[in-house]
């Protein structure tokens, strides 16, 4: 299974007036985790958008069940799950630790991208090459 990790420590402005990580904090951190998951299968943003084939996110769902918090050191783990002719599916968990602490799940996410082609934004199959490098 292909995988890609990136970590991160808390900062203040992702957090509310309680110390706490924003729920919007995290799309930036899946975010970060996808963008290196895909230059890991030789996928780079810079290499896509040069040839105009581009992973538009259609789908994100994001299942919270922990606090995160200022100064945490969040984990991400992404996997790509599933893919089909113009989809691919990633899978998302994220951990955090205190400087004290063990680390501690505190969500889990799904996201659907489909490949499109730029500038018209319209949706392309996925290269058979690319079906070798996930699969």
């Amino acid at each position: 299974m292909i995988e890609a990790e990136t970590s991160e420590t808390v900062p203040f402005y992702d957090t509310d007036c309680g110390g706490v990580v924003s729920n919007i904090a995290y799309l930036r951190y899946i975010e970060k985790a996808r963008t290196l998951l895909f230059a890991g299968l030789g996928m780079p943003a810079s290499d896509m958008m040069e040839s105009g084939l581009f992973p538009a996110v259609v789908r994100t769902e994001i299942d919270y069940r922990a606090a995160a918090r200022l100064a945490d050191e969040i984990r991400v783990t992404a996997r790509i799950t599933a893919v089909d002719k113009v989809r691919v599916t990633c899978s998302f968990e994220l951990t955090a630790r205190s400087e004290e602490g063990e680390p501690r799940p505190v969500a889990s996410a799904l996201q659907v991208v489909a490949l499109v082609q730029l500038p018209e934004g319209r949706p392309r199959r996925i290269p058979a090459e690319w079906f070798k490098l996930i699969e």
